[in-house]
């Protein structure tokens, strides 16, 4: 019952922490590795023009709901300008308001997007427009071009994407030449084909977007048709007649105001430029977190200031080498002093590098061994001598400071970050398991305990297990379950298995040789 027990707990903290690490990983986009790099877009509008009295109002709509991409950042920049960011019911603009201009003006928004999982947005309610109310000519051409898409499609999204190939063609229809004579920028054709469909009681509506890609000093905002079939809107391209959302596809607005408003001016025109680059994953999760959901950035170690996320990125790996010393001591049967002073002595490593570590780690215990053994004669008891052992090892400690300054080796003064209550105690302990045992087995400790600490300075030090012990600290829930199931194991260790393979080999041969003479002594 109790193994059972124990066995379903370490299932719920497996489940627990892997579905955790699964969600970070997948929803929130946080990286596995530590040089992983995604992309980051800087899209920045610039809006000239040249005012005819000094008092003047600029409108610009901005992006609001943008699916597949989150806005990490915006920056405005219009001198002497107040600015007024308003959001509305079909989007959201900005309004810059001056009381005396003068010369040609130049206002900029920039904003920093990202992609994202989250591609899903509220969708306005589907509105059927305004029927145009054509003259002749033109509301005969009008009925005459819808008649003829209706019998060359089948549903609500191939009639409008029959219109829009037929509104495309070079060489069209007498009526397709005639509609299209008074619209002749992209703006106005998507707006007027919005409007043929509203003749057919079709809701329709024209949005804006930048697609993303290269760097590109002067990118075109591009008008697009979207549809409603009674479920849900379906974008087409109003280039190729396609429908589906491309996935570089930076919806900038869906409002029926124009793009850029001015009460009075010339030559006024918004144009947009797009830089592409790459940027650190973790710093770009980070950051899209707080746009989305602060309280998931507030409640996580990425809150922690810097100096204290330092300290916890070598805390969170501590329970790395404390595990590899488990497997080590309890499974392949490695001797050790002390249970987890070769992983404390694996931190000190990480500040002294490892074969340096080594030598300086060597260099004092050795020399607190032979003080050690000289305070023997002096029969103290076991307090005094403990903290005899650990004045002496601090004054070790030192003289090796000073000594690797003088002969410049830097690495030598590092030594001071060695545990010194750790030490003193390894050479306490070692002295006694000489006296007691022998130094073969003392040396054989001793030798165990180094071998320990150098594998857990090396999983502890690894660059991309480090990350991802800091980002994903539920994994640490799997590390505590696979430290229960091992907890429970009572067999044999690798090393015992080689140890006793004479006696497994003498038991073999005996059970081989038992049938011969058991039929021997019948007769």
């Amino acid at each position: 019952m109790k193994k059972a027990h124990l066995h379903l707990l370490a299932l719920l903290l497996t489940l627990v922490g892997g579905a955790a690490i699964y969600y970070k990983w997948k929803v929130l986009d946080f990286p596995l590795s530590p040089s992983t790099e995604v992309e980051v877009w800087t899209v920045q509008a610039r809006v000239d023009y040249l005012p005819r009295r000094p008092a003047n109002t600029v409108i610009l709509q901005l992006p609001s709901q943008t699916p597949g991409f989150t806005v990490l950042d915006e920056r405005y920049v219009a001198r002497n300008y107040s600015k007024l960011d308003e959001p509305r019911r079909d989007g959201r603009e900005v309004q810059w308001s001056i009381r005396r201009a003068s010369g040609r003006q130049a206002l900029y928004y920039r904003a920093t997007v990202v992609r994202t999982k989250q591609s899903d947005v509220a969708e306005a309610a589907p509105k059927v427009g305004t029927p145009p109310t054509l003259e002749e000519p033109y509301a005969t051409a009008a009925q005459s071009l819808l008649d003829q898409v209706r019998e060359g499609s089948a549903d609500i999204a191939t009639y409008a994407k029959e219109l829009v190939r037929r509104m495309n063609l070079d060489s069209g229809s007498e009526e397709v030449s005639l509609l299209g004579e008074n619209h002749t920028t992209p703006e106005d054709r998507a707006q007027f084909i919005a409007n043929l469909l509203a003749m057919r009681n079709i809701p329709a509506r024209v949005i804006r977007g930048i697609e993303l890609g290269e760097t590109q000093s002067m990118v075109e905002i591009r008008p697009w048709l979207q549809v409603h079939n009674g479920a849900r809107w379906i974008t087409i391209d109003l280039r190729t007649a396609t429908d589906g959302w491309p996935d570089n596809l930076l919806l900038w607005s869906a409002s029926k105001s124009p793009l850029l408003q001015i009460e009075d001016a010339n030559r006024a025109e918004v144009t947009f430029s797009v830089s592409r680059n790459l940027a650190d994953a973790i710093a770009i999760a980070e950051r899209r977190l707080e746009v989305q959901n602060n309280d998931l950035v507030r409640y996580s170690l990425l809150s922690l200031p810097l100096q204290t996320q330092s300290v916890y990125k070598v805390l969170l790996m501590v329970p790395i080498g404390a595990f590899l010393m488990l497997l080590l001591r309890n499974i392949i049967g490695i001797k050790t002093f002390g249970t987890f002073m070769p992983v404390l002595i694996a931190i000190a490593f990480r500040e002294t590098q490892l074969l340096a570590g080594v030598i300086l780690f060597t260099l004092v215990v050795s020399s607190g061994l032979l003080v050690r053994f000289y305070m023997e004669r002096l029969r103290l008891l076991l307090v005094p001598r403990l903290t005899s052992v650990l004045i002496i090892v601090v004054l070790l400690m030192a003289a090796v400071s000073i000594i690797a300054n003088q002969l410049g080796f830097e690495v030598g003064l590092s030594v001071a970050l060695f545990p010194m209550v750790i030490m003193a105690m390894t050479i306490e302990r070692m002295s006694i398991a000489w006296e007691e045992r022998g130094p073969g087995f003392a040396l054989k400790e001793g030798v165990g305990t180094l071998v320990v600490a150098c594998i857990a300075y090396l999983a502890m030090s690894f660059a991309p297990l480090e990350h991802f012990m800091f980002v994903f600290p539920e994994a640490l829930l799997i590390l505590l379950a696979a430290t229960l199931i091992i907890g429970r194991y009572s067999g044999y260790r690798l090393s015992e298995l080689f140890r006793f393979r004479a006696l497994a080999r003498e038991l073999e041969t005996k059970e081989a040789s038992r049938p011969a003479d058991s039929v021997e002594a019948k007769p």
